[in-house]
């Protein structure tokens, strides 16, 4: 059994003082019970993660801390970057890599994704690596052919035993924070595609292991029917996860399908 795992990105927004006021929020909402069948992360900007790593450890907060980047080399001339040994030495647990904002505005690669993957794994964290298509080639129907691919590319030389334990994130470019979602089936389709890919590649015990979140415009609204999916073990949320009260619904929602029309 693949225990959910809901990641807040909170991009470029949020400063240290209010980081600390949205996770507090978010742990005073969020049942403890939750957290029994819900793994639950957020992922600050850089300068808030020392200030929102420091408030998890010091009240042994059922979150677990992410970030939302960092360079595939431990140190170097690589200005503005930030090294994945600094990160694993702040306790994150997870590293979003190759996020489809990463991949147009700055560059990214497919070839700089798995070098990314490989830091953040050397450093006993896990990444969340991300996958989409543009809604050009959602159009021309090559969405299973650019998404594969991108695994493939992301996850190359890569061991079963790796591939196990990371997660995977499809996360259409075409719905992000456009308030447009792929139907539930649609995820599915494609979050399916992926698992069998992996079973293809890495083998049964790794495609039954890897979690695959879905990300693109997820709501409490919409979370129940994703969360509902076979093959979709949790989300990537963007702007909702700024609302601790929102972000909150979409954790409990995830356990709970009840809770969002409840609340």
């Amino acid at each position: 059994m693949r225990t959910p795992l809901i990641s807040g990105n909170w991009k470029m927004n949020l400063n240290h003082f209010e980081a600390i006021t949205v996770v507090q929020k978010l742990v005073y909402t969020v049942p403890k019970e939750t957290y029994e069948t819900v793994d639950a992360c957020v992922h600050p900007p850089f300068t808030d993660i020392r200030s929102v790593q420091t408030l998890i450890a010091a009240d042994t907060l059922d979150l677990f801390l992410g970030a939302q980047h960092c360079h595939w080399e431990d140190a170097g001339a690589f200005t503005g970057e930030v090294s994945p040994a600094f990160l694993a030495k702040l306790d994150v647990d997870y590293v979003i890599c190759g996020h489809s904002e990463r991949r147009e505005l700055f560059g990214e690669t497919d070839e700089t994704v798995a070098k990314k993957v490989a830091a953040i794994l050397r450093h006993g964290m896990t990444p969340i690596m991300c996958v989409g298509e543009t809604l050009d080639e959602r159009e021309a129907h090559v969405t299973e052919e650019k998404v594969l691919a991108q695994v493939r590319a992301g996850l190359r030389g890569r061991s079963a035993d790796d591939v196990a334990g990371l997660v995977i994130a499809y996360e259409p470019i075409w719905a992000i924070g456009t308030g447009r979602t792929a139907t539930a089936e649609d995820a599915q389709a494609v979050c399916a595609a992926i698992r069998s890919a992996v079973r293809t590649d890495w083998g049964s015990d790794a495609a039954d292991a890897v979690r695959i979140q879905y990300g693109g415009s997820v709501k409490a609204a919409n979370t129940a029917e994703l969360m509902a999916m076979p093959d979709i073990d949790g989300a990537l949320v963007g702007g909702a996860s700024l609302d601790p009260d929102e972000f909150a619904r979409i954790v409990e929602a995830t356990a709970d399908p009840g809770v969002a029309t409840v609340r």
